[in-house]
Order: structure tokens, then C-alpha cells, then sequence
């Protein structure tokens, strides 16, 4: 196994991202996919700005059901409840190196993204998996 891998071979790069301007109903729908791995990058013309989360989320909608039709859904925005500054590493960041950013436990995922454009995030269970293979 080898630490050194460079972590652009293990994320995800087709990643599913929001704008700041977007409204909460279109964060709800993509939460609501299977396999999705709960964590939504926040990107201005491919700029990171931010990150959601699932607690994020949950957090902002507070007792609404998951009707479509609550108005927190619709009154609320990403930019309303995003993290700016998420924790981001390049692309050239290696295995090890994400692994022990996220064995802190504070967080689990990581946007990859090299001069500040988003290139693609490293979930917790992606490197699990990663690991499971080899």
C-alpha cells in the first residue's frame, strides 16, 4: 500500500456542487439521493466558496419536515448557511497526507482544490475504501 498515492487518484471528481445563490430545496434534493456522500462544495463559476454538510443542513431546517413545500426550503439560501473556508487541499496532496487530516476527526471530507478552483473531494468512506481494495 502505498501513502504516497497522490490523493487525485482516490477522489471523486465528478463532484455535485451548489452556488451561493441557490435555494435550500435544491440542497434537499441532492441530499436526498442514494449514495450520496453528504457533503456539497459551494462554487462560484468553479471558485470554491464554501461547503455544506449534512448537520449544516439539518441545522438550518431545524424542525420542517422533508415536505418540498416548507418554507424554509425556499426561503433560505446556500449562501445562508454555507462554511466558508472549508478545509482544502491540492490535488497533489498525497494519501497520508489526507489521511491524517481526516483522522483528526473534526471533519470528514475534504474539497481538493488547486488555486482555488474546485477539482474534487476525498470523503472519509473513500479512503476506507481505498485502503479496503488493497
Amino acid at each position: 500500500m502505498n501513502l504516497n498515492t497522490p490523493i487525485s487518484k482516490i477522489m471523486t471528481k465528478d463532484v455535485v456542487s451548489v452556488t451561493p445563490s441557490q435555494k435550500l430545496i435544491d440542497v434537499k434534493h441532492i441530499f436526498e439521493r442514494k449514495h450520496f456522500h453528504h457533503h456539497i462544495p459551494v462554487t462560484d463559476n468553479g471558485k470554491l466558496k464554501g461547503m455544506i454538510s449534512l448537520v449544516d443542513f439539518l441545522f438550518a431546517i431545524q424542525k420542517a419536515s422533508l415536505d418540498d413545500e416548507e418554507e424554509v426550503y425556499h426561503n433560505l439560501f446556500v449562501k445562508d448557511i454555507m462554511r466558508e473556508h472549508p478545509i482544502t487541499k491540492d490535488s497533489n496532496s498525497t494519501l497520508k497526507h489526507i489521511s491524517e487530516e481526516l483522522a483528526k476527526g473534526e471533519i470528514h471530507a475534504v474539497v481538493i482544490a488547486d488555486d482555488g478552483y474546485l477539482k474534487g473531494i476525498v470523503s472519509t468512506a473513500d479512503v476506507i475504501r481505498f485502503f479496503l481494495k488493497k
